[in-house]
């Protein structure tokens, strides 16, 4: 299995990163079809090797809002790892996509056996989910907010 070095795994140690990946399957997805959906229960977590998903919340009274696109290295999904395990936004394929897929209760159960190794994941997911919220936030002022 080809690893891909940058973006999520990237900013792992080669340690955590190899521990990780310890737990991937490769997965291919065609262009079009939903991952999951907004509340959807979060039972795994995508690593993007190729192709692009966007990320999606529903708007009552209107159609669901893009506040983001993922491609190569990026991960797509963090709800796993936190309770309720439920997803906060959608996803949807732009095009065909590949990606290493995460089972959340093994990688779960590894974070506690192993402190450091559960410290680097949660650390890199809080990363993904500042920049996540941050671009949200900018998406929605874009599409929602008052005219300049």
């Amino acid at each position: 299995m080809t690893v891909v070095r940058h973006g999520f795994l990237g900013a792992l140690s080669p340690a955590h990163r190899e521990q990780l990946v310890g737990f991937a399957k490769e997965v291919s997805f065609p262009g079009g079809i939903r991952i999951f959906e907004e509340d959807g229960v979060a039972d795994r977590f995508w690593i993007i090797r190729s192709g692009l998903v966007a990320l999606d919340v529903h708007v009552p009274g209107r159609r669901s809002a893009v506040v983001e696109t993922l491609g190569e290295g990026e991960l797509l999904g963090w709800s796993w790892l936190f309770e309720p395990y439920r997803w906060h936004l959608g996803a949807q394929t732009r095009v065909a996509a590949q990606a290493y897929e995460f089972d959340a209760e093994r990688v779960r159960a590894a974070r506690a056996e192993d402190p450091a190794f559960g410290l680097a994941v949660t650390h890199c997911v809080a990363q993904v989910i500042a920049r996540r919220l941050k671009a949200t936030r900018t998406r929605l002022l874009d599409l929602y907010g008052p005219p300049a």
